[in-house]
């Protein structure tokens, strides 16, 4: 039996979708979380962008005491290079990967796709921007970091090494501190990926001057 698709929100477009973005919340969170966001981008209507925000599964999260919520995977330890659980984080990427293929199936093709991510969800969209064969139209990393960074040099397939990805960090990120966001970057532009770093004056949420860079980010790579 095919395994179901994970439940999310979405917004969808006045006309008939022809591109998709795919965007992950933070730890604890949910896909409501960044639905309202959609309008405040301001996206032009002929562009006709479908968005889907998925909601990550229920598990306990061993450093918030073993609490049941919403994650993509397990923290074990705020240490840098074990800090995401690979297994969940393996898991997680599979399940979205299960969604790019629910909007290809319905007609809307992988370079039409971006896949967004904050905090815990940029982790996914970075694990899977650097191992889908799938080519994507783009891909957002926001406040985020990455799993098993040692790992991506061997682990990196070149589908997606000229797909542009936007990484972005508040410079005051008290939860997921900038120097993990910088370390990601370099480690996907030294391994030959088409990434943009950028940082702004905020801690570890989104703000105003994002979005605008987001839409705009958006209206470039989905033109």
């Amino acid at each position: 039996m095919a395994e179901s698709l994970l439940p999310f929100v979405e917004v969808s477009p006045a006309g008939e979708a022809d591109a998709c973005v795919i965007w992950m919340h933070g730890l604890g969170d949910s896909g409501h979380g960044f639905a309202p966001i959609v309008p405040e981008l301001k996206l032009p209507q002929s562009m006709n962008v479908h968005f889907v925000f998925p909601h990550a599964p229920e598990r306990p999260v061993t450093i918030n005491g073993g609490m049941r919520m919403r994650a993509w995977y397990d923290i074990k330890s705020l240490d840098f290079n074990s800090r995401a659980d690979a297994e969940g984080v393996r898991q997680s990427a599979a399940q979205v990967e299960r969604l790019i293929d629910a909007q290809i199936a319905k007609g809307i093709s992988s370079e039409r796709i971006v896949l967004a991510g904050f905090s815990q969800g940029g982790v996914i969209a970075l694990h899977l921007a650097a191992r889908l064969d799938r080519k994507l139209a783009g891909v957002m990393a926001l406040s985020t970091y990455l799993s098993e960074p040692d790992k991506l040099s061997e682990e990196a397939i070149a589908t997606n090494k000229s797909t542009p990805i936007l990484m972005a960090h508040g410079e005051q990120d008290e939860v997921v501190p900038v120097f993990l966001g910088q370390a990601a970057y370099k480690i996907f532009a030294d391994n030959g990926f088409n990434a943009e770093w950028r940082t702004y004056h905020m801690q570890h949420n989104v703000c105003l001057q994002e979005l605008r860079d987001i839409s705009a980010f958006l209206q470039t790579v989905l033109a």
